[in-house]
């Protein structure tokens, strides 16, 4: 019996529900002053508690993604990303229904438990479904309508919250329809292994793949780190060099973000050249982008360096994602893609951190990123020196 092809259903269901922890972080912007004011009548801490809770599902995911990839290899993929989009959904939205922050802030951890299991399961999927040329392209449409999705949330999000300041989290109710249409058209994958047997190749190797996996693991979280010093940080770069309204650093931002879109563009043309060169290009743009954002003086250089930033941000998701999804074979990619994941989001909760510390040291936010611009440079040399060229990394088929 032929192995079942995945096709546009499948595609379209798993870039879907790949944008469900994005809504975590993007539908919260809008939201924040007024559960701050909702909560500052009655705890004085709610400046700093709010904040937390928004980012407490990243920490919660960089704990437990290694734990989500063992169930996954273990247990299966459909049957986890079924469990956890509900679960998605159910915690998502319990807010609405609370009115303690302590309360809300546990329902965040909990929600942090589902997306570590959709990250995982969602990865390991694309990698068991596609190989390498169509793996870049669900890719590269993640990549294209992220910036699409994460404006309809904002703006869904702004005006529940002008009707009641808990009403976005409702917009987590979208975990039930992505229950529904992973149950409808995603399937179980058949083993590579399985497979190769019936073609009569080598079995696939058993052994767990460290090398690959170790390396992977850290430029993940060095990319990690660098992609979010901008999202975390930008805001403070934009007073410093005098714009502190915040209605003009929208206006000035809307058109270099939309070269996120680029950046997905530059990972899909990239792809003929192999990994090597697409995270050269990802560190290069990251690196050259928040140096120059370092460096200008005016709001004019302030959108070209963010031009280059964002379209570095674009690449490195799937980027990142698909250099780790070609090194690990059936048996172990769910494993593999917790590592990915815990990676990935241990770099969002050590960037601020790191940032920090950068800024007291420099004296300035532009210090921070003139270093961070200058570390990003050096990760592009060190890919050419670590990572190999296009014969080694090409990936045999379903590994």
């Amino acid at each position: 019996m032929p192995k079942r092809r995945a096709g546009t259903a499948q595609g379209i269901t798993l870039v879907t529900v790949a944008f469900l922890p994005i809504v975590a972080i993007v539908s919260m912007f809008p939201a924040v002053p007024a559960i701050i004011e909702h909560f500052s009548k009655s705890d004085p801490s709610a400046m700093a508690k709010v904040p937390a809770m928004v980012s407490a599902p990243g920490l919660t995911i960089a704990l437990l993604a290694l734990v989500a990839g063992l169930l996954v290899d273990r247990y299966g993929r459909r049957r986890l990303l079924l469990v956890s989009t509900s679960l998605y959904g159910i915690v998502g939205a319990a807010p609405f229904f609370l009115d303690s922050i302590d309360q809300i802030y546990a329902s965040r951890l909990a929600l942090g438990v589902a997306e570590a299991a959709i990250l995982t399961t969602l990865n390991t999927l694309v990698g068991d479904y596609w190989e390498e040329k169509d793996r870049r392209f669900w890719l590269t449409m993640q990549g294209l309508l992220g910036p699409f999705l994460g404006s309809a949330v904002i703006l869904a999000s702004g005006y529940l919250t002008q009707f009641q300041w808990n009403a976005t989290f409702l917009i987590y109710l979208v975990g039930f329809p992505a229950f529904f249409a992973s149950y409808a058209f995603l399937y179980e994958p058949e083993s590579d292994e399985t497979v190769r047997k019936m073609l009569g190749m080598d079995e696939a190797p058993t052994a767990f793949p460290w090398n690959a996996v170790l390396t992977f693991a850290g430029f993940t979280l060095l990319g990690s780190a660098l992609y979010y010093v901008f999202i975390i940080n930008g805001g403070m770069v934009w007073q410093e060099i005098g714009v502190k309204d915040a209605s003009e650093i929208g206006r000035l931002t809307t058109i270099p973000s939309l070269f996120v879109m680029a950046g997905a563009g530059v990972f899909w043309f990239t792809g003929k050249f192999g990994i090597r060169w697409q995270l050269f290009a990802l560190f290069a743009l990251l690196g050259v982008g928040l140096l120059v954002i370092g460096m200008i003086h005016d709001w004019r250089g302030m959108v070209v360096g963010m031009a280059i930033q964002q379209t570095g941000a674009g690449m490195a998701v799937p980027c990142l994602v698909a250099w780790a999804q070609s090194k690990l074979p059936f048996a172990h990619r769910g494993r593999g893609m917790g590592i990915w994941t815990a990676c990935f989001f241990f770099g969002q909760f050590t960037s601020p951190l790191l940032v920090s510390a950068l800024r007291v040291s420099s004296g300035t936010m532009q210090g921070a990123f003139q270093i961070a611009g200058g570390f990003g440079l050096a990760c592009a040399l060190l890919v050419l020196i670590v990572v190999s060229g296009r014969a080694r990394d090409a990936a045999p088929i379903g590994a």
